[in-house]
């Protein structure tokens, strides 16, 4: 049996990887999530359902994952997820102090922590933030990295403490750079959330510019697979790969297609584009099929016609 810590367990991928790798009786998982509120939008609505979950193989801690103290009575650890971070890329504009802190620090304690423990497997979640505004595209693994939101820095920053560690220590060290992903149980603050909120209570939707910005949106259950293959990856010592569906979307285009799901028409707000927001991302996902047998599965009419399923249930 492996024993797997997720850090950030309670957020929205964090639940659903939780949920996947509980269904194999050969995986015992401990969630670790401190349910940050000092920064509203990284709130997690998903406590309860981590609280929820009666399986023996199942432990739920609240703490935060720069508490010396506390990682220092985790015991028995094989491999860890780390997940936990500050989010957003424009609250980090606001409050980029925090994400230092939360993302750079806390990433490094955690580091440290599978040093001192001989944990041998740490994957991490990077993201897509990290190429900025490059125009290279679909966005390889090798492209140049231009941030432009602090947020995005200190991903670049946890990537390259991966680096260190497993260089000196012989971690193993995965980093998924994750694109826009969506689905059940995702934070109300993301834009699928707001569009599909907006068209069952008949709100206004706002659209920063003028809609034709395009993001490669990737549906959690395929992002969740990547995660499990990474956990079990056991080939080079350090890798970082991009997981995303390999489609870029105009913004305009999801409103359509959420429409035709939902039956309904959306009255649309048109605003200025939000400092440290991209034009366009778009992931090259060969490196994940290769090395992780990454196979996106959804499509965004698939994907987003699930979530509108799923809000009918809740």
């Amino acid at each position: 049996m492996k024993k797997i810590l997720v850090t950030g367990g309670a957020g929205f991928i964090g639940s659903n990887l939780i949920l996947k790798l509980l269904r194999h009786p050969e995986n015992s998982v401990v969630c670790l999530d401190n349910y940050n509120k000092e920064n509203p939008q990284g709130v997690s609505g998903n406590k309860k359902y981590v609280l929820n979950i009666e399986n023996p193989n199942f432990q739920y801690l609240e703490g935060d994952i720069r508490d010396a103290h506390l990682l220092e009575n985790i015991k028995g650890i094989d491999i860890i997820v780390h997940l936990a971070a500050e989010t957003g890329v424009r609250s980090s504009l606001d409050i980029p102090e925090h994400y230092v802190e939360n993302n750079i620090v806390g990433t490094q304690r955690l580091l440290a922590f599978a040093k001192n423990q001989h944990i041998t497997q740490f994957v991490f979640a990077s993201s897509s933030s990290v190429y900025g505004e490059n125009s290279e595209l679909p966005w390889m693994e090798n492209n140049e990295l231009k941030p432009i939101s602090p947020y995005a820095s200190t991903k670049i920053s946890g990537e390259s403490l991966g680096r260190v560690y497993s260089h000196l220590y012989g971690i193993r060290f995965i980093a998924l750079r994750l694109f826009t992903v969506y689905g059940p149980l995702q934070r109300a603050d993301l834009a699928i959330c707001k569009l599909f909120d907006a068209l069952d209570h008949n709100k206004e939707f706002s659209v920063y510019g003028d809609g034709n910005d395009s993001r490669d949106y990737t549906y959690v259950d395929d992002v969740t697979d990547a995660f499990v293959s990474a956990i079990f990856y056991q080939k080079s010592n350090f890798e970082i790969i991009n997981v995303g569906s390999g489609k870029a979307v105009r913004l305009n285009e999801v409103i359509k297609i959420a429409e035709s799901i939902s039956g309904k028409k959306i009255t649309l707000k048109f605003t200025e584009r939000q400092a440290g927001d991209v034009r366009i991302t778009c992931a090259a996902i060969s490196k994940a099929k290769q090395l992780l047998n990454y196979n996106p599965k959804n499509t965004l009419l698939d994907g987003l016609t699930k979530y509108n399923d799923w809000l009918k249930l809740q």
